[in-house]
């Protein structure tokens, strides 16, 4: 029983299940947007469990697949399976365990919910080979959050409106950025070891550039959709908000200086992600 507890404690630590609060707050947005108010709890209880559950399941996974390399990495050598604290055995019963609770929680929403499951997996699974085929591995990442927003949509009507697909759309860009920033902290090993990305390609001036252009993009999606769902003041000024959490997360980091990255990574793109689902979800209710 403790051997199980400890390697509980340890998956947990190495999928950082907390930080499932970047796409959560997204889907549940999507959610609220679908229902104009609040879904019923029974939807929210069962998209809380796929969110979770996919979250968990293409976290383990890339930890599966990037064993070796995170274990070449400095910056990753000391992870669970590098380290020799967890198996991939382990690891692998895991995802399965995960991908399985996934597909159930999306049978217990509609039909096209569950239909669309495995593509839901395919893209969130897929990504973990991103970076050895093309630099716009970022995307990618992007894609399989951004799917969070148009998936609740799905769970909560059973069908999808366009409308949704630009918050998806928002999603990608706001995570693709923030993912290149990131990547500049493997900027030399990615060189190093053949890894594609948008630093490696492009340099850290340039990278930094590209982070600026998607998420100047992201926040003139959420003013679409603010037009689109005829949302009010509030939602409208959690946009401003969002705008300026961005503009400050640039400003503490930059090509020559990357020792804030973990507080622009985790710390401001989570008060982002709950800042604008709160502002929508108030509004929503409110209006």
């Amino acid at each position: 029983m403790q051997a199980i507890l400890r390697s509980t404690r340890t998956t947990l630590e190495m999928i950082k299940w907390e930080h499932s609060i970047f796409a959560l707050p997204f889907a549940l947005t999507g959610a609220f947007l679908a229902a104009r108010g609040l879904p019923s709890l029974r939807a929210l209880f069962w998209i809380v469990v796929c969110m979770v559950t996919a979250r968990s399941a293409a976290m383990a996974f890339n930890r599966l697949v990037d064993a070796d390399l995170d274990s070449a990495n400095p910056r990753t050598a000391m992870r669970a399976l590098p380290a020799g604290l967890l198996s991939r055995s382990f690891v692998g019963g895991f995802t399965v365990l995960m991908c399985v609770g996934f597909v159930i929680g999306a049978s217990m929403l509609n039909r096209l919910a569950l239909i669309l499951s495995p593509v839901a997996l395919a893209v969130v699974l897929g990504y973990s080979y991103m970076k050895r085929i093309t630099r716009w591995s970022h995307v990618v990442l992007g894609l399989a959050l951004g799917i969070a927003p148009s998936a609740a949509w799905i769970a909560v009507r059973g069908s999808l409106d366009w409308r949704i697909v630009v918050l998806t759309c928002a999603v990608l860009l706001w995570v693709a950025g923030f993912d290149v920033l990131y990547a500049c902290q493997d900027f030399e090993h990615d060189r190093k070891v053949g890894l594609n990305s948008i630093p490696q390609a492009l340099g850290l001036n340039g990278a930094f550039w590209v982070a600026r252009i998607m998420h100047a993009g992201m926040l003139a999606l959420l003013v679409w959709i603010a037009f689109l769902f005829g949302l009010g003041l509030i939602a409208k000024l959690g946009i401003v908000v969002v705008a300026g959490l961005l503009f400050y997360e640039h400003s503490i980091v930059s090509p020559q200086d990357l020792r804030r990255m973990n507080a622009a990574f985790f710390t401001l793109n989570g008060i982002i992600s709950m800042l604008y689902f709160v502002s929508v979800a108030t509004d929503l209710i409110v209006y």
